[in-house]
């Protein structure tokens, strides 16, 4: 018998053997990763202890990465910046004993990124669970923390429509409130057309920005109402909400009777697609640009889960997205109305 059709007949059990090579690869990276993470904890812990109470200074740490090296370890990693950084991260989390366990579940790498380009322990708290709960990969973290995910989710939270808030399933942390598409390179003058092919043609990176538990159950897909055909832009399905998710793109500001639309293709959803076990289906509406007092009043009397987006074609500052969460947070704190700019 030949090599391929050896393969061919034992395909499940040579199938069954390689997923225990790839569990064994799993365990043992995970294993190998609690223990450099315990191991950078503990040196932190040391150095921290003694620059407050042994006067320990850049020249001590720098003297202490040279002994280590002339040691001949078998792991690099300790240079006088490495040593600085396990101090950072002891001090960072010492205080907050209910991350321990999710710590160990992360590489170095990802809490360099995390350690270096974060600063509130809240928003580091949603990156450190995304990491372990996905485990992203550096490149992939990085993109996260550079798009400010955290601000423009926490923004989508602060401003969810009430048939959003009273959904069946927990809505919080799934939505953004603009999504970020620099890696589609479309010129300015782009029309919608070209939006929705190219996130198609990117589809990755797109469900990647998305976020978690997106999947793509067709594009311009087809619903029939009576003798008309009808398409939806992107019709997805989120598995954690268990609901189908009506995406239109508008490569214009919000208007008032975009939201008609997107109501129509809901009610044919909710009446046709939908399996008894699913939730109703949502809807999001991601514009070129919108103001927040518009969409306010739109929604004030819409029915359906619905969410109004941006989309940006470039990476907007982080600190401008800070700001314009501050202003947000403090009109809520103060029970102000949330309105545009």
């Amino acid at each position: 018998m030949s090599h391929q059709k050896s393969v061919s007949h034992h395909r499940k059990e040579f199938d069954e053997i390689y997923q225990m090579i790839v569990e064994a690869h799993s365990r043992n990276w995970r294993a190998v990763n609690t223990a450099l993470i315990r191991l950078y904890w503990s040196i932190g812990q040391y150095i921290s202890i003694k620059t407050r109470e042994a006067g320990w200074g850049k020249n001590t740490v720098e003297a202490l990465s040279e002994y280590i090296s002339n040691k001949n370890l078998p792991k690099k990693g300790f240079s006088a910046r490495n040593i600085w950084r396990m101090k950072q991260f002891f001090e960072t989390y010492s205080k907050y004993k209910e991350l321990s366990a999710i710590l160990t579940e992360i590489s170095w790498t990802n809490h360099l990124h995390i350690l270096s380009k974060t600063k509130s322990i809240e928003e580091k708290q949603y990156y450190l669970g995304l990491s372990s709960k996905h485990h992203y990969p550096e490149r992939e973290l990085a993109r996260l923390i550079d798009s400010s995910a955290f601000e423009r989710t926490l923004m989508a939270d602060k401003k969810l429509s009430a048939a959003l808030t009273e959904f069946p399933a927990d809505t919080k942390g799934i939505f953004k409130d603009s999504y970020m598409f620099e890696f589609l390179e479309l010129p300015d003058n782009h029309l919608e057309k070209d939006l929705r092919s190219s996130l198609i043609k990117h589809l990755k990176q797109f469900l990647f920005e998305l976020g978690p538990d997106f999947t793509l159950m067709g594009e311009e897909y087809v619903v029939q109402v009576g003798m008309k055909d009808f398409r939806i832009d992107l019709l997805m399905f989120h598995r954690g909400l268990n609901a189908m998710v009506a995406i239109e793109l508008k490569s214009m500001e919000f208007q008032p009777e975009h939201l008609g639309q997107l109501q129509f293709y809901l009610e044919v959803l909710d009446k046709d697609l939908k399996k008894p076990h699913e939730n109703p289906s949502i809807g999001i509406l991601i514009c070129k640009t919108k103001d927040d007092e518009v969409v306010k009043y739109a929604l004030n009397r819409h029915a359906s889960p619905t969410m109004i987006a941006e989309y940006e074609t470039k990476l907007i500052k982080k600190s401008l997205l800070e700001e314009k969460l501050h202003e947000i947070s403090q009109k809520i704190e103060f029970g102000e109305e949330i309105s545009g700019e």
